[in-house]
């Protein structure tokens, strides 16, 4: 043990139950220290709910911890083997600029991975250095803090810290490590990689793990393994349709980038849009749209198919009928998706009373007037929600004028009326979100040393349903949107 762990460890609690599973699973690391480790952003909010003491979080020696230039007292330095399925191709990947420092039990017992991104080279790395940039990472943290603010399952980002060394891309980029907090970090991708290992033992070791991790009420009696894939496919469901129904685009929906656990994880080119359309795409490597809005729910519906093959030889000896299975639970997939994607629409459109059967129609309507009229996404549902639609350009189309008559109509009509839907639908219409051009203006002045910009827009964000003054005037759709706006994947 060195002299900094002896004198403080912030709190941790960690049991490395990952480390317990075959050696196939992991590679043990060691560390790649970096030169002048700085705290750049720390998340006070998070490490207080993990038990973590802030102010020791940002002292010398636990920023050694934090930079991975220290293991933590507890902790067990690895990285995670997994395989994928990137753009529909099958590729062999695992962790190659991350390393999983340790599983941190919470004051109130629960489990959560704490990793280091960019914390350098891994037996994964195919020939990357490991490393990751300030602008990136402070990227995912806007985001992941963004995504907690909407309700949505998520990774969190508990620190960013500069590493004091640049590292080469197209230019010379100040480095920078991120300390991400995860329910786990398994994939769709880490079961393709177990499938791939040709060993049923290995593959029953892995999924039993992932059951006693997420899914410890699963009844052990009958087929574990089918009610556990259920399981996963209704988290996805649910997760998806929180996606839609607040425009936001992950922009690399590849197999090793689908949890288990139903969060959202690696905000890489990701982005919320500001114009609606189906076909919305940012990420500057999907040339082909496969990850566009729109493909969003086919794509998770397709991972989860990959995710079926693999676990195939657990959920019956025959495999005609492993296959009948699970066919059987993924047809289930567009059907809860549906479910929950329309029960989200109907509270942003203050639907109070028992689902009637317009609902769908009269949510498709008003997607295909904004996608025909290149409306704003976010602008459109927060004025509805605030009875001020004439601020819209939207309500000089005859379209429009028509869809909101029979909008008011049906509101009017139910009980509570139209004070009691506009209440509703506050709960489900952010005012605020991290639109591109707001993301970009706070990461450009935090390269620059000055994190306020980032510091107002992490607040606003806090909670995107309070309806302030300032969040309204903060959060309004820029007056022209950048048609040519991409986003990376920040390797």
């Amino acid at each position: 043990m060195s002299n900094s762990e002896m004198k403080i460890n912030a709190g941790w609690n960690f049991d490395n139950s990952y480390a317990r599973l075959p050696g196939v699973f992991y590679s043990e690391m060691t560390l790649n220290p970096v030169s002048s480790p700085s705290l750049v952003k720390l998340n006070y909010d998070l490490a207080k709910t993990l038990g973590l003491n802030t102010e020791q979080l940002q002292s010398p020696e636990v920023i050694q911890v934090l930079s991975g230039n220290e293991i933590p007292e507890g902790g067990f330095p690895l990285a995670q083997a997994y395989a994928g399925h990137q753009f529909g191709h099958p590729t062999m990947l695992g962790d190659g600029r991350a390393m999983l420092i340790g599983e941190h039990i919470t004051p109130t017992g629960d489990r959560v991975d704490v990793q280091l991104k960019g914390s350098g080279r891994t037996p994964y790395s195919r020939g990357g250095d490991g490393r990751a940039a300030l602008k990136p990472m402070l990227r995912e943290y806007i985001i992941s803090e963004a995504m907690h603010g909407l309700g949505i399952p998520t990774t969190r980002s508990l620190a960013v810290l500069a590493t004091g060394e640049k590292i080469v891309r197209e230019t010379d980029l100040p480095g920078a490590i991120l300390t991400r907090v995860a329910a786990s970090h398994l994939r769709v991708g880490t079961f393709q990689y177990a499938a791939s290992l040709d060993s049923k033992k290995e593959l029953k070791a892995l999924a039993d793990y992932a059951i006693d991790r997420h899914f410890p009420t699963i009844e052990k009696d009958g087929n574990h393994y089918l009610a556990m894939f259920k399981e996963v496919i209704k988290r996805q469901a649910i997760l998806i349709a929180k996606w839609q129904l607040v425009g936001f685009i992950h922009g690399v929906m590849n197999t090793d980038n689908m949890t288990i656990s139903g969060e959202t994880i690696d905000y890489g080119p990701c982005a919320f849009m500001d114009t609606f359309h189906l076909e919305t795409v940012f990420s500057s490597i999907d040339v082909q749209g496969r990850y566009a809005y729109g493909n969003q729910p086919k794509i998770a519906g397709w991972n989860l198919a990959r995710f079926a093959e693999a676990l195939l030889p657990l959920l019956h000896d025959n495999v005609e009928k492993a296959v009948e299975l699970a066919q059987n639970e993924l047809y289930a997939f567009n059907t809860y998706y549906q479910e929950h994607w329309l029960d989200g629409m109907r509270g942003k459109l203050g639907l109070q009373a028992k689902e009637e059967e317009q609902d769908a129609e009269l949510s498709e309507k008003l997607l295909g007037i904004m996608q025909n009229n290149r409306a704003d996404f976010t602008d459109t549902f927060r004025f509805l929600a605030l009875g001020e639609v004439d601020k819209l350009e939207l309500s000089k189309n005859q379209a429009f004028i028509d869809w909101h008559k029979a909008w008011k109509e049906r509101i009017e009509s139910q009980e509570g009326g139209e004070v009691g839907a506009r209440k509703k639908m506050k709960k489900h219409n952010p005012v605020v979100i991290p639109r591109n051009h707001l993301v970009e203006a706070a990461l450009d002045a935090a390269e620059d040393g000055d994190l306020s910009v980032m510091e107002e827009l992490l607040q606003m964000l806090s909670n995107p349903y309070a309806y302030t003054k300032e969040q309204i005037e903060y959060g309004i759709a820029p007056q022209q949107v950048n048609p040519t706006y991409k986003t990376y994947c920040g390797t």
